[in-house]
């Protein structure tokens, strides 16, 4: 795999909203913080450029709403902000995908010459997924962390419901199978960022 030198990484929605699990029920992948902090860490090293996205949600009820704690990104995170040798963007939306944020994604993207791009963050099948699949529509080379993301357990229609992992292993499927992105493992791109 090859990472370009000015590659970025996109860090979705890492907010401390996340942590209610009375709100949004059992989540999976514990690793995932470990593996976002760790790509941070990597691209901030590297001098790469690192995107923090922010969902700012305008469901009354969310924890992820504007004014509420949980709308803040998750301490490890904020702790890592304007901590990069290479430029640095805060995104803020209020829908699934950060290409539908203020600033604007793309724009910031083509000026500053990036074609390539890596997703980790919150949630896998919504914001995250979302981000990646618009991505590959646009025509940029899209990594997907995929165990540098999480979900939730979720239902469907006619009293469907899929557990967080079997919704993360079809976004995988989804994603690589559909050719919107490289499906990969954030240790490969913390190797090939080094």
């Amino acid at each position: 795999m090859e990472i370009a030198e000015n590659a970025a990484l996109i860090v979705v929605d890492v907010q401390e909203g996340f942590e209610e699990e009375a709100y949004w029920g059992p989540r999976n992948n514990p690793a995932a913080d470990r593996n976002i902090a760790g790509l941070i860490d990597a691209w901030q090293a590297s001098g790469r450029p690192v995107v923090f996205v922010r969902h700012d949600s305008l469901t009354p009820d969310s924890p992820l709403r504007v004014g509420q704690p949980g709308n803040d990104f998750k301490g490890y995170v904020e702790e890592r902000r304007g901590k990069g040798g290479g430029p640095e963007l805060l995104l803020t939306k209020s829908v699934n995908s950060a290409f539908y944020g203020t600033p604007d994604l793309a724009a910031w993207l083509d000026r500053s010459g990036i074609r390539q791009f890596v997703v980790a963050g919150i949630q896998t099948n919504m914001c995250a997924e979302t981000t990646a699949r618009m991505g590959g529509n646009l025509g940029y080379e899209v990594f997907f962390a995929l165990d540098a993301t999480h979900t939730f357990d979720l239902a469907g229609p006619w009293g469907w419901t899929l557990g967080a992992d079997e919704l993360a292993r079809a976004t995988a499927v989804s994603l690589h199978g559909g050719g919107f992105a490289k499906v990969v493992r954030s240790a490969e791109l913390i190797a090939a960022a080094e």
